[in-house]
């Protein structure tokens, strides 16, 4: 999306700048390496965590105990 917009300005550059931008776009991608990953995949861990309340609750009654915890 950005990708021919930074080009562009980066070819602008004087090169001690260049390499400037470089090591933020580094710096930028391992502070964010794991966070990226993770919006990529929906993780399921969750499934079946409530099951143990299948027969006692109703699916209503779940949603209102959840607004009262937030």
């Amino acid at each position: 999306m950005y990708e021919n917009e930074i080009e562009l300005k980066a070819r602008e550059l004087p090169d001690h700048l260049k390499k400037q931008v470089l090591d933020f776009i580094e710096f930028l991608s391992e502070k964010y390496k794991g966070h990226m990953q993770e919006q990529r995949k929906f993780k399921f861990d969750w499934e079946g965590g409530l099951s143990k309340l299948k027969n006692k609750t109703t699916s209503v009654e779940l949603q209102h105990k959840a607004l009262e915890w937030r």
